[in-house]
């Protein structure tokens, strides 16, 4: 048994067919048309493997993202794609190869680890918690919203400038190139919702469904809120059946207009989350914070406990769970009843951190 480790150019048809067998034994397509960025020759280094005489065992792949938000540039190391073969499980195989993908995050500079799954017992023994926030709107009933000489449209072939060019205006967002947006149009199951102007111009876009996954959900989105609502009319006029928008918390104008139509609300996490680098993170916080004139933000490491605060207003932080989760929210800093008004006042500037990973990021 030898690992974990990347494979070899060679090995990655082999890996690809043990994934396709584990995790999409009944698609007509590869786990690699899914994951276009993630399982390709440019990201072997960060795939990571046990084998065993030429048989994969053990997998988990890593995909580096740049996170860009008003107040900081994360870096963030999305883990999936975890599995070990059935023969095998219970020697703590999962467990190693996450930790060295763990340990390549930390090489290649990522602030933190995310990863999404259910088993919350397995992974929070790892150090994740469940953080960050992830707003999701069912769409009950067909809703009528002013067209605004706009024509919608379901062809899949639209242009990927056209998509990455509403898709930068998103006030967080990942660092993306037109040819990985050319990519992710690609992937099997995709449905592509469509707004234009009538000179021509996309208006809007909506993104449903992901190979296997997310399939009846709206994971990726952009336009003007007024465009996106009309484009949300016609989805569910067109489906003529309810559908799941995803929002990120801080999507503020797009989610009061959705409450006002008849909706489902439901708040939930962005994912597990762990620190990679609490101290470079700490750091792009604390610049943060001097950017809004708040000069005397606390927020320390120390070996069996965290600092946190701001001037003399401080609390110590036992663990680094409860860390993730007072930067990065779910949290209510007033329900907390922690910290003085002033001090809550100070930190509601940058904190909770907006976070969000877009649907075709996701792994």
């Amino acid at each position: 048994m030898e690992g974990p480790r990347s494979p070899s150019e060679n090995e990655l048809p082999t890996v690809l067919d043990f994934l396709n067998k584990k995790l999409r034994n009944e698609a007509s397509w590869s786990i690699a048309a899914e994951y276009p960025t993630a399982f390709s020759s440019n990201n072997l280094h960060n795939m990571r493997i046990i084998a065993d005489e030429g048989h994969v065992l053990s997998h988990a792949v890593l995909k580096p993202l740049i996170i860009k938000s008003p107040h900081v540039i994360f870096k963030v190391g999305a883990i999936g794609s975890v599995v070990t073969d059935d023969e095998h499980r219970g020697q703590g195989l999962s467990t190693q190869v996450i930790n060295d993908c763990l340990k390549s995050a930390a090489e290649q500079s990522c602030d933190i680890a995310i990863l999404w799954t259910d088993l919350f017992d397995f992974y929070r023994r790892m150090g994740f918690e469940l953080a960050g926030s992830e707003i999701s709107f069912v769409i009950e009933e067909n809703f009528d919203v002013p067209a605004a000489n706009l024509r919608f449209s379901t062809d899949s072939k639209v242009s990927p400038d056209a998509i990455h060019r509403l898709y930068s205006t998103h006030s967080v967002n990942s660092v993306r190139t037109i040819e990985e947006t050319r990519k992710f149009l690609s992937i099997p199951q995709t449905k592509v919702y469509t707004a234009w102007e009538s000179n021509g111009q996309l208006a809007a876009y909506a993104i449903e469904g992901k190979g296997i996954d997310l399939g009846g959900y709206i994971h990726e989105w952009g336009g003007s809120v007024s465009k996106l609502m009309a484009l949300f009319s016609f989805i569910r006029a067109h489906k003529n059946q309810p559908y799941t928008i995803i929002c990120p918390r801080h999507a503020q104008n797009l989610i009061q207009q959705l409450q006002q139509k008849p909706v489902t609300m439901n708040q939930g996490f962005l994912g597990m989350i762990r620190f990679v680098n609490f101290d470079q993170l700490a750091a792009k916080i604390k610049r943060a914070f001097r950017a809004e004139g708040v000069s005397d933000i606390v927020l320390e490491k120390h070996p069996q406990h965290f600092v946190f605060g701001i001037g003399q207003d401080l609390f110590t932080i036992n663990n680094a769970t409860d860390m993730v989760r007072l930067l990065f929210g779910p949290v209510d800093y007033r329900a907390l009843g922690m910290f003085k008004e002033e001090t809550i006042q100070k930190l509601e500037k940058v904190l909770p951190l907006n976070l969000w990973i877009w649907g075709w990021d996701s792994i």
